[in-house]
């Protein structure tokens, strides 16, 4: 199909910068000397998993139970499910082990939870490994590294009956904080040392540590070195977008997704254009914006070459409805009614959401579409 017979909005995904962007971190954590744990959260598709996992045995980070069973399905079986698991969450992980064999990471910060999960699994006759969750500077979730809250959860999973402690996990939310490199780096000096650091202060309690878990996109690419870490998990450098732009961890030209959309309007008198891309197409994300105050919900960009129309954003959004201010009426005969456009996404991870499908791109045409699952 050709670009211009899809219906709009849409999501698109080059192929081809998307290898490149694979390939890239590949490398880094190869020269780190660190196990890749891909997030698989953004592109929520076999098919994209299969292009940035060797193979089904390695080991893959999703964020929701949901992402767990569609890539246990499809024959993953090793996931980390990267956020606290409550009790009646249990029965799904179980169901996901029993059905496929996958190994389902559970991630706990509390003995409270500890606790609980051991009398939930009882109940289910199951058997669940935990990481420790620690909170290395971001103070979202987590307990102190090397405290002693860390090796009070470290107790309670060693007193558990049916849970069984696999190391320690920490993110580095706050380098998303920030766009100077040598701040990034230092933020990813703090994650390693919460991590490596804690994972010492079990092992010297006498609790077993195998996994040290740690990763953000930012912090794996400006890391000075990973001593003491087994793995990193990343996945924003998958696609891409405009927060990675604004904060200089990537280019323009390495984003690799958009959306499709179709000027439906000319509004002559508040000389913008109108997209049938608003905010449940793009998302109300403005996290670039930090940074790059002109992102607001996306940049605008020519169909065939990628390349953003000068000063043309997506300045405000209603449901379906994008408004694109233009410095003046010339842009109406540029970009006509019934004309498309693709949208650099703000931030990649709430847009694809709004989306079941990507729609691969090359050469102008539509070769192939991939679905994507999502929700919980």
């Amino acid at each position: 199909m050709k670009l211009s017979e899809a219906e709009t909005p849409c999501l698109l995904l080059d192929p081809d910068q998307l290898q490149r962007n694979i390939g890239m971190m590949a490398a880094r954590c190869g020269k780190l000397g660190v196990t890749l744990r891909p997030h698989l959260k953004t592109p929520k598709s076999l098919q994209v998993a299969q292009l940035t996992v060797a193979g089904k045995a390695a080991p893959i980070t999703v964020s929701t139970l949901r992402e767990a069973d569609y890539f246990a399905q499809g024959g993953y079986t090793d996931i980390l499910c990267a956020a606290a698991t409550t009790p009646n969450k249990l029965a799904h992980a179980d169901k996901i082990q029993r059905e496929t064999g996958t190994r389902v990471l559970l991630v706990a910060d509390s003995a409270e939870l500890v606790s609980a999960a051991d009398t939930r699994a009882g109940a289910l006759g199951a058997k669940f490994e935990f990481l420790i969750e620690v909170d290395c500077g971001e103070h979202r979730s987590g307990v102190g590294p090397a405290s002693q809250e860390l090796l009070g959860v470290a107790r309670a999973l060693e007193d558990a009956s049916n849970l069984h402690p696999a190391g320690v996990m920490t993110h580095a939310g706050h380098s998303y904080g920030c766009d100077k490199a040598d701040e990034i780096a230092a933020i990813a000096e703090e994650e390693r040392a919460a991590a490596a650091g804690s994972a010492e202060a079990l092992r010297k309690a006498g609790h077993d540590c195998a996994i040290v878990s740690v990763g953000s996109t930012p912090t794996v690419l400006h890391a000075k070195h990973m001593e003491g870490v087994t793995e990193a998990r990343a996945g924003v450098y998958l696609f891409w977008d405009l927060s990675q732009v604004s904060r200089n961890i990537c280019a323009l030209e390495d984003i690799a997704v958009s959306v499709l959309a179709s000027v439906i309007g000319h509004n002559t008198a508040g000389k913008s254009l109108v997209l049938d891309a608003g905010a449940l197409a793009l998302s109300k994300d403005i996290s670039a914006n930090a940074y790059l105050p002109d992102a607001k919900y996306g940049y605008v960009c020519d169909v065939e070459t990628g390349k953003r129309f000068p000063g043309l954003s997506v300045h405000e959004v209603y449901q379906e409805h994008g408004l694109v201010p233009v410095p003046d009426e010339s842009w109406f005969a540029r970009l006509p009614i019934g004309s498309q456009v693709r949208v650099a996404p703000n931030h990649t991870c709430m847009t694809c959401a709004a989306y079941d499908v990507y729609n691969v791109v090359r050469g102008g045409e539509i070769v192939e579409r991939w679905p994507r699952v999502n929700g919980w």
